[in-house]
């Protein structure tokens, strides 16, 4: 699932936000997608924000494992 998160990231970054439940920032990624100048800061934008999720998966589950 991963993997497809990172290409859909890159291809198609407003994706992204609507599969890591932040359908605001996939509003504001799509219309800054819409430019040709805007697609590259809206594909790193999605890549960093996929890396941002998966740390806080990490931390979440971590936090709920019993010690």
């Amino acid at each position: 699932m991963t993997i497809m998160r990172l290409i859909l990231a890159i291809l198609l970054p407003f994706v992204v936000f609507f599969t890591i439940k932040r359908p605001i920032q996939g509003f504001f990624c799509f219309f800054l997608q819409l430019s040709l100048i805007g697609w590259i800061p809206a594909a790193i934008w999605a890549v960093y924000s996929l890396g941002q999720y998966k740390t806080d998966k990490k931390i979440e589950a971590s936090s709920q494992s019993p010690n």
